[in-house]
């Protein structure tokens, strides 16, 4: 067995565990950080990271202007709204049902793909996935709203429109093909989704200086932003040429699990019976899109 062999299944597992452990670190440290210069933070000390990195290795700019008018619009979706959407409706949704919630990226995204790029239409077995996936989160946010009020029914809402933005910023970015290293692409996304945030968070929540700045709440945000970004990022990106594009996908779903273990284990969180039920539609959903059709079915469905 090479090097190579087994630095790739350490990686994927590496990913597993910190994208699952996320979700538990961005509700402890809600607790003491409000969310709107939470994540603004966050992805600045990302971005400081990942440039330090990144930028003696890489072609730091685009070649084309209008490549930064894209990557401004897919960044305020990605990182400005989806992010901010996020850590607001973790404040009133566990950390295990966030991360069910936003496991329905890849659902919004074949739908947007579907109309945005002529390579990917939307297929029987894709279309079946998506509405059992869309079934559970629409499950998910009635026991939400049934009984835990209309603020745990908005958060799980606003996850939900997060995802979808997420998921129409990475269409966009696709269809564009902007000739640029993936690190540096996220650094610009961050740049341009970070900038306003930071502005935001100075005129809704005031100074960080005097924020509630406990070893926690400081422990979760650089845990989230380089732990949790930069390096994230940098595997995924190492992973990338060397899985393929099916064996990656298979994290969505085993993040979600992994977070509800994390939220039950270490955070007290517990389950409703209907919020597991919602999960498991979810999973299965975002199962169907992502499971492999035997090959002459696969070439049926092309030629239908």
């Amino acid at each position: 067995m090479t090097n190579r062999d087994w630095r790739i299944p350490a990686a994927w597992l590496a990913l597993c565990v910190v994208w699952s452990s996320t979700w538990l670190a961005i509700k402890i440290g809600l607790r003491d950080l409000p969310p709107i210069s939470f994540v603004a933070l966050r992805f600045l000390v990302a971005l400081v990271v990942l440039l330090l990195i990144s930028t003696a290795r890489v072609r730091r700019r685009p070649r084309r202007r209008s490549d930064y008018v894209v990557l401004a619009w897919t960044g305020i979706l990605m990182f400005a709204l989806n992010y901010t959407l996020l850590f607001w409706g973790e404040q009133y949704v566990s950390s295990g049902l966030a991360a069910i919630i936003q496991a329905s990226i890849p659902i919004f995204g074949m739908v947007f793909a579907h109309w945005l790029l002529p390579d990917e239409p939307l297929r029987w077995q894709r279309l079946a996935g998506a509405l059992v996936a869309m079934f559970g989160v629409a499950l998910i946010c009635a026991r939400l709203l049934s009984f835990n009020g209309w603020l745990a029914f908005f958060g799980g809402l606003g996850i939900t429109v997060g995802a979808a933005t997420a998921a129409f910023s990475n269409v966009v970015l696709k269809r564009r093909n902007i000739q640029l290293a993936p690190s540096m692409l996220a650094c610009w996304q961050m740049i341009f989704g970070t900038a306003p945030l930071l502005i935001l968070g100075l005129v809704v929540d005031g100074n960080p200086v005097r924020f509630h700045w406990t070893g926690m709440a400081a422990f979760c945000l650089l845990y989230l932003a380089i732990i949790g970004s930069s390096f994230t990022f940098l595997l995924l990106y190492w992973l990338m040429p060397r899985m393929t594009v099916t064996n990656l996908q298979t994290i969505s779903l085993i993040t979600p699990p992994g977070a509800i273990a994390f939220g039950w284990a270490l955070g007290g969180e517990k389950l409703s019976a209907w919020s597991l039920l919602g999960a498991a539609f979810v999973l299965v959903g975002v199962w169907i899109i992502f499971r492999r059709l035997p090959e002459p079915v696969a070439a049926a469905v092309a030629r239908g």
